[in-house]
């Protein structure tokens, strides 16, 4: 073999070397990279839910926080007249505010207790085996799946003044006189709870069933072989173990009773935000309505919602302190 001129070992030497050190930047630099995606890519998955919490959330939560600092109106709402607590001070000496609170209660513990025990009850039922348990399981969340508009003209009906509504014609086969329900106290709120239990008893008892199914069946064994019947089993058994679940229905319902509109919106002649002729249903999220886009008083309005959100910020300490009570005692 003839030796190859210097100029053309010099090259065939330095070839593999040129190609190591491009292959080190190349893995360096996809090294960096993925350093890179691994850091900043869960940042920018997560972005467009906080991009829509400050815009549609965050934002609005501050400017009516603002607004209810001013007297301001519907009409004008870039003319604001700086008034200090003077919206909160009022709502003290409103009759309305305060009324439109204690139906918001009573409406709220009404529909909530029968509810969640219907849907407690109903999630024991369907965690046996039972023939068709899956549609039974689709069946009661049909409800919650109905449009509120449908449902609430429904129960409109139903709860009808005249003798053709549905619940009227049963208490007259037994010799009871027709009621007027919309327009009763008492019986307006409980026609108004029906809509919600109706709608909420099948969701909450899914959430219960999903809840009872991550119950240990051992647990089970060990008490029927100590004699427990089906029913102290329930007892001692399902609803220790449900606790933090059932503090959570309790809690979210809680929040939905707060913040009711649409049913008795709905229940009402012509869609009245007043809640009945003598305001007999009308729960804050009504009065809210009725002093924003009725009255006109965003002001006002303003001050109600940060009312209720302060309400809510309570119900979620309320929720902190007995969890954790509940897990000390665990």
């Amino acid at each position: 073999m003839t030796d190859l001129p210097s100029d053309a070992q010099t090259a065939v030497s330095s070839a593999p070397s040129a190609d190591t050190a491009r292959d080190e930047r190349r893995r360096a630099r996809r090294s960096r990279l993925y350093r890179w995606d691994v850091r900043f890519s869960p940042y920018a998955l997560i972005a467009p839910f906080f991009l829509f919490f400050v815009a549609f959330g965050l934002f609005p939560l501050l400017y009516t926080g603002w607004a209810s600092l001013h007297r301001v109106e519907l009409g004008a709402p870039t003319d604001m007249e700086w008034v200090g607590l003077r919206n909160f001070s009022r709502l003290l000496d409103d009759d309305f505010f305060w009324n439109a609170l204690r139906n918001t209660f009573t409406i709220g513990l009404l529909s909530t207790v029968p509810q969640l025990l219907m849907a407690l009850g109903l999630a024991h039922l369907l965690n046996y085996r039972l023939r068709g348990s899956m549609f039974f399981r689709v069946a009661i969340l049909t409800p919650y799946a109905t449009s509120v508009a449908a449902a609430t003209l429904v129960f409109v009906l139903m709860f009808s003044r005249t003798d053709h509504g549905l619940i009227n014609w049963g208490l007259g086969l037994f010799g009871i006189d027709a009621v007027d329900w919309q327009n009763g106290d008492w019986t307006a709120q409980l026609a108004v709870s029906a809509i919600v239990i109706w709608r909420w008893t099948g969701y909450n008892a899914l959430i219960y069933l999903a809840a009872m199914q991550a119950v240990p069946h051992d647990l089970y064994e060990s008490a029927a072989l100590d004699g427990a019947s089906r029913w102290q089993q329930f007892l001692h058994v399902t609803v220790p173990s449900l606790r933090p679940t059932i503090l959570f229905t309790c809690v979210v319902s809680t929040i939905g009773a707060t913040q009711l509109f649409g049913e008795p919106l709905l229940f009402s002649q012509g869609a009245s935000p007043t809640g009945g002729s003598d305001h007999q249903f009308q729960t804050l999220g009504l009065y809210l309505y009725e002093q924003g886009w009725f009255n006109q008083h965003l002001g006002r309005a303003s001050a109600i919602a940060w009312t209720m959100f302060l309400l809510l910020v309570l119900i979620g300490l309320v929720n902190w302190a007995v969890s954790r009570w509940i897990r000390k005692s665990a």
